[in-house]
């Protein structure tokens, strides 16, 4: 369409961040010929201007409830398509495949209505996050509450579990644990090894002499055979 409003004027000049510019080839659906017009595009509107750096565009086209389509006519050529009633078409043509995709691509996207989806998937995906985070962040907590991990006690209070003394309930009378619990407890005294080996010598001495004398009686008493 046709503009004579000074706002979108201003807009088109104005130093509004620019979504994709460049040559395309253009022709309406009266006319058969196509005329080569530099392409602005900012959110959902798309200025075209006869030479590039004009103040002023020749046209703009509002891309909302439209589509876009590829067509047959000429190579990397695709339309944009209005679907309402008395909605125009118009013929855009590129020079190369990759152009074509990007500004098919960018327009697709220009429209209020598809941001609107993505802004209601970002934030579906945005609560999905914070739900997980919150179920995570729950789970923490209680695994840290019902049991937390054992402490390492300290040097003087750990012990040998297999060395521990047995239980005075489970203890058999007349048995090796019954006696030993049944020992006083008296205090050891330390002895020479000297001490020790001679006490024991003297009286392995004593049953040898006693052995002997025993022998030597027998001996005695038994008669000599003569042969």
């Amino acid at each position: 369409m046709k503009i004579n409003e000074k706002n979108l004027c201003a807009f088109a000049s104005s130093s509004t961040p620019v979504d994709r510019e460049g040559w395309l080839e253009m022709r309406g659906e009266v006319g058969k010929s196509y005329q080569r017009r530099f392409f602005m595009l900012k959110g959902n509107l798309l200025f075209y201007f006869e030479k590039k750096g004009d103040k002023e565009p020749v046209g703009v086209v509002i891309l909302e409830g439209c589509t876009i389509e590829l067509t047959e006519e000429e190579s990397y050529s695709f339309k944009i398509v209005f679907h309402c009633e008395a909605g125009r078409t118009y013929y855009l043509c590129t020079n190369s495949q990759s152009s074509m995709e990007g500004w098919m691509k960018a327009l697709a996207c220009a429209s209020y209505d598809y941001m609107k989806l993505m802004v209601a998937e970002l934030q579906r995906q945005l609560d999905e996050a914070q739900a997980e985070e919150s179920v995570e962040a729950a789970t923490v907590v209680t695994v840290s509450q019902a049991g937390e991990e054992p402490k390492v006690p300290p040097r003087g209070q750990r012990h040998n579990p297999f060395n521990k003394a047995p239980d005075d309930s489970k203890v058999v009378t007349g048995s090796r644990h019954y006696k030993e619990n049944m020992r006083p407890e008296v205090a050891r005294k330390k002895v020479p090894f000297r001490e020790i080996h001679k006490a024991h010598g003297r009286k392995i001495l004593l049953d040898r002499s006693e052995w002997r004398a025993s022998l030597r009686a027998r001996l005695s008493e038994t008669p000599l055979i003569q042969l």
